[in-house]
């Protein structure tokens, strides 16, 4: 995994997509609400969210 990161942000900076980031960082946040809240009693309240 620590393979991929550095691989991802060494494309980000030769490239100069910076603007990646953000979006990597919300999907990830997003992917790991989801995971960490599916057995919950805060699940229904999330996925009213979307």
């Amino acid at each position: 995994m620590g393979a991929f990161v550095m691989e991802l942000w060494a494309f980000m900076k030769e490239r100069k997509k910076f603007w990646l980031l953000p979006i990597i960082m919300v999907l990830v946040l997003l992917g790991s609400l989801i995971v960490l809240t599916q057995g919950s009693a805060v699940a229904p309240f999330i996925y009213t969210l979307f």
